[in-house]
């Protein structure tokens, strides 16, 4: 800590002179003093002589220690700003992204540790791991910035970082284990940071004595392996990132929804609703208050682009809008109807109406209206059948959104964006949803739920941007991005500047499972998403039934031809 002049420190300054060494101790500069006992501090009440004053008024020396708010000291020989103002004394190590001297301090306590103590290694333990430039290194380092203890973490394979991140060499100085905790404090440090960095799945190879302790903080074992002829655990801490996506976006629908069937047979959950008796087909977004008050403009585009998707992913053109708005004045209306006026603008859709109420907060809801000459379920997927990511990888992370998120489409012009658009009506894939809150895992467990089916998504294989991490892009809204569902081999979507590839695939039973480079299945999404249920087969007549759209179409055609066949 920061000492005033050679001896004093802010507690001199506040108390007075410095007491009086106790005798036979001098403590180095910088020390800890340990706590009174609770002995000592009683015996500091009324019962004990008064502190002899002397020299300037208000001045004064006392040959005890003072207690302070808890029971920590403050002493010259040895109290910190910290103790002072907080009354209590600072950590007894902190965890840190290490520098480069860090770093070689990190690897001479492994040296020291793996090599000199254990004699797992020879020479050295260094590997391809501690050339990675993505490789991380954290370090505990005690009150005076000693390194007592450190461990390694990044991306478990070579090229794009995929979010399979690995820890490892995790290593505490001897005289420092037990007591202070730095090997837990380590491991949690360590997960945060691999979350952070998008990682999806975390693992790390353990001494067979410590995987008590990794079984505490959360990991479970997966299997032994053997490291430099020992062995070891196989450990793997569960990341419920997208599962808790799903849980607070799309869980509660089945019970909310529970008797209105949204959408009708064969058409339930899905992100537009088939209106009976034609080929008409309606959409309806709202958009968050707290989004509408802090960017307007973002908000009113993607009342639009939202809508959009939904229709789109139908097999529906677009063809008009109504919005219902909310806002605190004028120029808070303005700047959502700018935004959305610039979206139906690029989109090429005509706003038919709508409502605009002044001196409430926020509110922004949008239907869209579209027409399908054959609908696209978002159901119609099977066992088997191949799944398909298109999106629209260009642009960026809106700003104030990094992580949540990608603005693909205020930069594109309109024939792009209409391209896009109608993809999925001119491939007619047997099933097909376009990604929103749920992000793109949470979303392929909703086409999965509709479908009756599990889904199994190959991480590798997912097209994205290479300035969003794995975990970030598997969990943000993409702007535009269709998930579709067909037999193998079949063509996949004509989508203008969007970018598609096979990543996954329908399987029997339920939930999502991210398959990695190495074979390995993980469970991130255990069971349905919405509780909704299957959507099953759309009926033959009726509300939203392709064949009872079908049939009314003959009727109103023949009914046409029939009046143009009659005499004036």
């Amino acid at each position: 800590m920061t000492r005033i002049g050679d001896t004093s420190d802010l507690g001199v300054v506040l108390l007075g002179a410095p007491p009086a060494p106790r005798p036979g101790a001098s403590p180095a500069p910088g020390a800890f003093p340990a706590p009174p006992s609770s002995a000592s501090l009683a015996s500091r009440s009324g019962s004990s002589p008064e502190p002899e004053y002397e020299g300037s008024p208000g001045r004064r020396t006392n040959d005890r220690p003072l207690p302070v708010a808890n029971g920590s000291v403050v002493r010259a020989d040895g109290g910190t700003v910290c103790e002072v103002l907080l009354g209590r004394r600072p950590p007894r190590f902190i965890i840190e992204e290490a520098d480069r001297a860090g770093i070689a301090a990190y690897r001479a306590l492994r040296r020291k540790v793996f090599v000199e103590e254990q004699r797992l290694f020879q020479g050295h333990d260094l590997d391809e791991h501690d050339s990675d430039p993505r490789t991380v290194v954290l370090v505990a380092r005690g009150r005076e910035g000693a390194v007592l203890g450190g461990v390694r973490l990044g991306p478990a394979t070579g090229g794009p970082d995929i979010g399979w991140w690995r820890g490892g060499r995790l290593a505490v100085d001897p005289a420092e284990r037990g007591w202070a905790g730095i090997g837990p404090a380590l491991v949690r440090a360590a997960c945060a940071r691999a979350e952070a960095a998008g990682a999806l799945r975390f693992e790390a190879t353990v001494q067979p004595r410590a995987e008590a302790m990794f079984a505490r903080l959360g990991w479970h074992t997966v299997r032994t392996v053997m490291v430099a002829g020992a062995a070891h655990l196989l450990m793997r801490r569960p990341i419920g990132r997208i599962a808790a996506l799903a849980e607070s976006t799309k869980r509660p629908l089945g019970s909310l929804l529970a008797g209105l069937a949204p959408g009708g047979p064969g058409y339930v959950g899905d992100d537009g609703a088939p209106v009976p008796g034609g080929d008409l087909v309606a959409a309806c977004d709202a958009i968050l208050p707290a989004m509408v008050e802090r960017d307007p403009e973002w908000a009113g585009w993607c009342s639009v682009l939202v809508n959009c998707n939904d229709l789109a992913a139908m097999g529906a053109v677009p063809v008009g809008l109504l919005d219902a708005l909310g806002a605190r004045d004028v120029r808070a209306a303005e700047r959502v109807l700018a935004g959305l006026r610039g979206a139906a603008g690029a989109y090429d859709i005509s706003v038919l109406g709508g409502h605009t109420q002044l001196g409430v907060p926020a509110a922004l809801s949008v239907t869209a209206l579209g027409r399908a000459e054959h609908l696209v379920p978002g159901g119609g997927g099977r066992p088997g059948h191949r799944v398909r990511l298109t999106a629209d990888l260009g642009g960026g992370w809106r700003p104030g959104y990094t992580g949540r998120q990608w603005d693909s489409t205020s930069g594109r012009r309109t024939p792009e964006l209409r391209a896009m658009l109608g993809a999925v009506a001119a491939a007619r894939p047997a099933a097909a949803k376009d990604v929103s809150m749920a992000g793109i895992a949470g979303t392929l467990g909703m086409l999965a739920e509709a479908s009756g089916c599990g889904a199994v998504l190959d991480v590798a294989a997912v097209p994205r941007p290479g300035a969003a991490t794995m975990g970030d892009w598997l969990t943000c809204f993409p702007g535009f991005a269709m998930l579709t569902a067909d037999e193998p081999g079949r063509p996949g979507l004509a989508a203008g500047p969007a970018t598609g590839a096979e990543c996954a695939e329908l399987v029997d039973g339920q939930g999502v499972m991210l398959r990695w480079p190495d074979g390995e299945l993980t469970e991130v999404i255990a069971g349905p998403v919405t509780g909704m249920g299957t959507a099953g087969d759309p009926a033959p007549e009726g509300r939203g039934g392709q064949e009872g759209r079908n049939a009314q179409r003959r009727r109103t055609a023949q009914s046409e031809q029939e009046e143009r066949g009659r005499p004036a």
